[in-house]
C-alpha cells in the first residue's frame, strides 16, 4: 500500500499576474520551484486562501528570482492578482518511510520572498536564500 503525502509546498504564495490567453500552468519563480523541490510540468494544487477556489494545474519555471506567481489559462479566472495562495505538490510514498517523513515547505510573503523554511528544509544546510 501506499499513501499520498505532501512533498512541497509554497505557502502564502501571492498571485503576480493571471493570463487567461496562454495555454495553461501556474508559472513559478526558477529559484522558488527548485528549493521547494517542485519540478517542471509537476502537476501542482493551488488554493486561493481569498476566495476559496482550488484548481489543479502543472508547475512551469518562471525568471529566476523574479518572485513570479503567474496563473495562467482557465485557471486564471479563479485568481486574481494579489490573491495569496498555496501551491501543493503530493507524491506517493510507503509506509515505512513515513515515520520520519517531512514535506518541504517554504512560508512566503508579500513579494513572494522567503520568510520561513519549515519540514525538510529547515533541516537541510543545502538551503538557499
Amino acid at each position: 500500500m501506499q499513501k499520498i503525502m505532501l512533498t512541497s509546498k509554497l505557502h502564502r504564495a501571492t498571485v503576480t499576474d493571471r493570463n487567461t490567453e496562454y495555454e495553461g500552468s501556474v508559472q513559478i519563480d526558477e529559484a522558488l520551484m527548485e528549493e521547494v523541490g517542485i519540478a517542471a510540468y509537476e502537476q501542482v494544487h493551488i488554493y486561493d486562501i481569498n476566495n476559496g477556489n482550488r484548481l489543479i494545474t502543472y508547475a512551469i519555471p518562471g525568471e529566476r528570482g523574479s518572485g513570479m506567481i503567474s496563473v495562467n489559462g482557465a485557471a486564471a479566472r479563479l485568481v486574481e492578482r494579489k490573491d495569496r495562495i498555496i501551491i501543493a505538490a503530493y507524491g506517493m510514498i510507503t509506509p515505512d518511510k513515513e515515520e520520519n517523513y517531512q514535506p518541504r515547505v517554504l512560508l512566503l510573503d508579500e513579494d513572494n520572498r522567503i520568510v520561513e523554511r519549515q519540514g525538510a528544509l529547515a533541516f537541510t544546510s543545502q538551503a538557499i536564500s
